[in-house]
């Protein structure tokens, strides 16, 4: 592996950074998102493998590139007893691709990079996964200079 990559898996469903809810406390808006949204553990997940791949030495300085695929399981609905429905979409529409990076973006400031400011060049896509593969999102962080 290239001494100036980190590349990790998170198992599971990928999880879009959601929209903030807003509530009015007097006469200030206070914007939130509910402590029960997956994004927490999603995030919290993204951190620990995050640390985990860290290689000792890592400098969090300098220009930083992402790459992100978020891999999803197909819903029940569009699979048939002889594979995939006619009518089943290619491409998973429920989510923004710029949500999923946000969320992974945010998860790794401070463990990776001291700011997601430092990415200059990213790039995040999203699937559907294959017959038998697995659910997941696959993140790789590069050093550029």
């Amino acid at each position: 592996m290239d001494a100036q990559a980190i590349t990790f898996t998170v198992p599971g469903q990928p999880v879009p950074q959601p929209r903030h809810k807003v509530a009015a406390r007097g006469r200030f808006a206070h914007a939130y998102i509910p402590a029960h949204h997956p994004i927490h553990a999603y995030r919290e997940a993204v951190t620990l493998l995050a640390k985990s791949s860290r290689p000792e030495g890592w400098r969090k300085e300098g220009p930083m590139s992402v790459d992100i695929e978020a891999v999803f399981e197909r819903p029940p609905s569009h699979l048939r007893k002889g594979g995939l429905a006619a009518k089943a979409p290619a491409y998973p529409p429920k989510c923004d691709w710029d949500n999923l990076g946000k969320g992974v973006s945010d998860a790794i400031t401070g463990v990776l990079w001291h700011d997601d400011e430092q990415v200059v060049d990213g790039r995040s896509r999203k699937r559907y996964a294959a017959s038998g593969e697995a659910a997941r999102t696959i993140v790789t962080v590069r050093r550029l200079a």
